[in-house]
């Protein structure tokens, strides 16, 4: 007996769509994960699930006890998944831990257990450099401790603990002589550990420096801040060396011995924009620097080309016009795609903000931009070779701080075989960051700190 022909078509349509419907599941299942990574830092944790395709996702807060439960759908739990319980970490300041479960078919839930109330941010990055789609779950403390606050504690802490021989003025007593001295002030010590002057320089205030008195115009009694800025960091490894060396690693060694020496001087902090293996995207750099009201921004990293020939360091100061080579242009615009390979939250981006933030750069900054640079790089010649004599400018989005004189400093070529390895060096990185520190000094020196519009 033979079907009517309406059902048997309509049958095998149904039988169709099912079968269709059963391979857009069975591909959705079949995504692969590449990877899970969880990065803890102070000022937020992110969690990342790489896969091969883009995931969809639900998420919801729960505040107490404070937990993010996300919903992947199209996927069954898997091995890949469960390693991300493992990868938190006990002294992970935000997350306590994650749980991974099938909720449903077809659905895997992970609930992220945090240890204070937090602002989830979760979005989805597009393939980029390396890295394939990904999934990122950014958490954000909801009570932030005032960094400047920290700072000033720790400079009361400093003035109470030391000696009545260090609770002086270093500081202005340099300036005082420099003004009383017309003939060039000698290089500074060659260790930080001879007591290496300190002073620093802002257009910030243009008004009386600070003290009284004829003997003491010049002198200040203030909280100095040199903002670090170690390079990349978290999911942006920045260059990485045919040794494998990754440049994010060597930029944070460096900056935290150069903090060491700069916390040294009294009066003075060093303030890093980070000071772990975290992302910081580039406009936060530059709010943190301002934030912390810092007197200077120095930017670290190491440089990186196509072939292992070029070698040597440089230091770079923002540009008005253009950039002053073609090999500056290329460097900014390789230094200026870390939001890309680091991942930001579009949807949370005020482009208009950041972008007047960004165009506010002064001739004045730009000017002890190139004054700061100048010091430095000479003394950076002395403990090794430099790529280029005088200092480049170019369109870095980090260095656009309208009222902070700010450097990018390229310590090497992490591409050179042979300086990839002077970069892992401690050696290296004792005379690169004793050069630094001369350098600030040398730029201080010559430069007298103004008043701020509110002392510290």
């Amino acid at each position: 007996m033979s079907m009517p022909r309406d059902i048997s078509r309509r049958g095998a349509l149904q039988m169709g769509s099912l079968m269709l419907l059963l391979g857009v599941q069975q591909i959705a299942r079949g995504l692969t994960i590449m990877a899970v990574r969880v990065w803890p830092a102070k000022d937020y944790s992110r969690v990342t699930i790489e896969s091969d395709a883009g995931l969809k996702t639900k998420y919801y807060f729960i505040a107490e006890p404070p937990r993010l439960a996300v919903d992947i759908e199209g996927i069954d739990l898997i091995p890949a998944l469960r390693e991300l319980v493992a990868k938190v970490k006990p002294d992970d300041p935000n997350i306590a831990g994650i749980r991974v479960g099938q909720n449903a078919p077809g659905v895997v839930r992970l609930v992220v257990e945090l240890k204070q109330p937090m602002l989830p941010q979760v979005f989805s990055l597009q393939p980029v450099a390396a890295y394939q789609h990904r999934l990122v779950f950014d958490l954000y403390p909801t009570q932030v401790t005032d960094p400047l606050e920290v700072l000033i504690a720790e400079r009361l802490k400093d003035k109470s603990q030391a000696p009545a021989a260090l609770v002086g003025d270093p500081l202005g007593d340099l300036i005082a002589k420099q003004t009383e001295r017309p003939a060039p002030v000698s290089p500074p010590p060659a260790t930080v550990t001879e007591k290496p002057p300190a002073t620093a320089a802002t257009p910030r205030a243009p008004s009386e420096t600070v003290g009284a008195g004829a003997g003491s115009r010049n002198k200040t009694d203030r909280l100095i801040i040199v903002a670090l800025d170690p390079g990349h960091g978290g999911e942006d490894p920045g260059a990485i060396g045919p040794g494998g060396t990754r440049e994010k690693d060597v930029v944070l060694q460096i900056a935290l011995r150069l903090r060491d020496r700069i916390n040294a001087i009294p009066n003075m902090r060093a303030y890093l924009t980070r000071d772990a293996d975290f992302f910081v995207p580039l406009h936060v750099r530059v709010e943190k620097a301002r934030r912390v009201q810092a007197d200077l921004f120095i930017s670290i990293h190491a440089d990186a080309f196509f072939t292992p020939r070029p070698q040597g360091a440089s230091v770079f100061a923002l540009s008005e016009k253009g950039a002053s080579s073609s090999a500056a242009r290329w460097i900014a615009d390789k230094e200026n795609s870390a939001d890309l390979v680091g991942g930001v939250n579009v949807k949370a981006k005020d482009a208009q903000v950041q972008k007047a933030l960004l165009d506010m750069s002064t001739t004045a900054q730009i000017n002890d931009s190139l004054k700061l640079g100048g010091a430095m790089l000479g003394e950076i010649g002395s403990v090794g070779k430099l790529h280029k004599p005088r200092v480049e400018q170019a369109g870095f989005a980090v260095l656009k701080a309208p009222d902070i004189p700010s450097v990018l400093v390229e310590t090497a070529f992490i591409s050179n075989p042979d300086e990839e390895a002077k970069l892992r060096s401690e050696a290296y990185q004792v005379q690169l960051a004793d050069a630094l520190m001369r350098g600030i000094s040398s730029y201080f020196a010559k430069n007298p700190p103004l008043a701020r519009n509110r002392p510290l």
